[in-house]
């Protein structure tokens, strides 16, 4: 096997290793938006777990995350509007990739 194979190798396998790592962190932020919608419908314990649930499932709806926030949204009503909601995740993405690392270390 040449150097060429043995890097292409490598960058594939590190690609593959980052589209795991980004999947794992997409699903842990919708799981932690799920439980702060919960909290703002009233739920605790089981029940927002299980509405978390819902809000991960959510996103494979179609591609993007407008599924997510349009679940979420549709939920919350006038709870929060979609900024508040978009902003949310992203601050929970921060979270949820901090989370998956310290795991993976």
């Amino acid at each position: 096997m040449s150097t060429f194979d043995d890097r292409e190798n490598a960058f594939e396998a590190k690609f593959a290793h980052d589209e795991e790592m980004q999947f794992k962190a997409v699903a842990r932020r919708n799981r932690l938006l799920g439980l702060w919608a919960a909290e703002l419908l009233g739920k605790s314990g089981e029940a927002a777990e299980e509405y978390a649930k819902t809000v991960v499932v959510a996103d494979f709806e179609e591609a993007g995350h407008d599924d997510v926030v349009r679940k979420v949204k549709g939920d919350l009503g006038d709870k929060a509007d979609e900024a508040t909601i978009r902003t949310k995740m992203d601050q929970l993405l921060v979270e949820a990739k901090e989370q998956v690392l310290s795991e993976t270390s």
